[in-house]
């Protein structure tokens, strides 16, 4: 498998990430429940998929340095640096929420989800940014 295909493929998967979790915040905000639990499943699995990927690619290739200079520079580390450390979060963040989404403990759901959503949508809105960044432009 050739690994340089898999940073657009982790682009994508943010992408796509990012498209389900606004999709279920407006299920849910329609009272469509059984249709943000689906969207809310697909989020999760397609982040999963994002994880396995990033992983694979960087265990073969390592980090990746980011070569401009001037001011991009400063704006490429602030979004790299706050996006690396709130995607540490996202991982126990969905799986909390997840859960108590699952146990129909809505009430605590709803409280974690709060944090968790921007959260998250935060995480994969700049990943793809990072990516475009780092290999496009």
């Amino acid at each position: 498998m050739n690994v340089h295909v898999l940073p657009a493929l982790n682009a994508t998967l943010n992408g796509i990430a990012a498209i389900l979790l606004v999709t279920a915040f407006v299920f849910i905000k329609q009272g469509r429940r059984e249709a943000h639990k689906r969207v809310m499943l697909a989020a999760f699995t397609t982040s999963i998929l994002f994880l396995i990927s990033y992983l694979i690619y960087h265990a073969q290739v390592g980090s990746v340095s980011y070569q401009r200079t001037g001011a991009i520079r400063t704006v490429y580390f602030a979004i790299l640096i706050t996006h690396t450390i709130l995607a540490a979060t996202v991982p126990f963040l969905a799986v909390i929420t997840l859960r108590r989404g699952l146990k129909s403990n809505f009430v605590k759901h709803k409280a974690i989800a709060r944090w968790t959503l921007p959260i998250w949508l935060y995480v994969s809105v700049t990943g793809v940014i990072v990516y475009l960044m780092l290999y496009q432009f």
